[in-house]
């Protein structure tokens, strides 16, 4: 690189610098799964999806693949909810990116086919970006998430303004 002329260094240099766009299921499982660390009690998907301003249908399906990968627990039954998983606080948040987002690459080489593919460094790149943002992710442990003054903020969400 040190011999790279102007336009492609600085090409190779902004490789360096991925910018990563969580799914909005993987943004609204991470949500779902603080609010719940933060409530000391069961709440329901009706109340998930109004307090974080949600379509029910969508906080329903993120509810049941956070059950799924072990983040919540969910009762049946007309005094049931669900609750953050006792366990849960010490999964990471790479662990719920894993999940939601898949091990798929940051760039798809194949389809359609590169014809850089055979001496481009890019994908190379890409991937130890993508490695790192991942490595970064799985020392934030849910439970920190809830910690100190963002719990109390959380169980905030979606209540009432408090009469003046």
């Amino acid at each position: 690189m040190a011999g790279t002329p102007g336009p492609c260094r600085e090409a190779f240099a902004l490789v360096r610098v991925v910018a990563v766009k969580l799914n909005r299921s993987t943004d609204m499982a991470l949500r779902i799964a603080m609010v719940t660390a933060a409530s000391p009690a069961r709440t329901t998907v009706d109340e998930l999806a109004t307090q974080l301003a949600l379509p029910r249908s969508h906080a329903a399906k993120i509810v049941q693949r956070l059950q799924r990968i072990g983040v919540l627990v969910t009762i049946r039954g007309r005094s049931g909810g669900v609750a953050f998983a006792e366990h849960a606080a010490e999964l990471t948040v790479g662990h719920v990116v894993r999940a939601f987002e898949g091990d798929d690459e940051v760039v798809a080489c194949e389809e359609p086919a590169c014809p850089l593919v055979a001496g481009c460094r890019l994908r190379g790149e890409l991937r130890r970006a993508q490695r790192a943002f991942l490595a970064v992710l799985d020392e934030v442990r849910l439970g920190d998430l809830a910690a100190g003054p963002a719990g109390p903020l959380l169980l905030t969400l979606g209540a009432p303004p408090a009469p003046n």
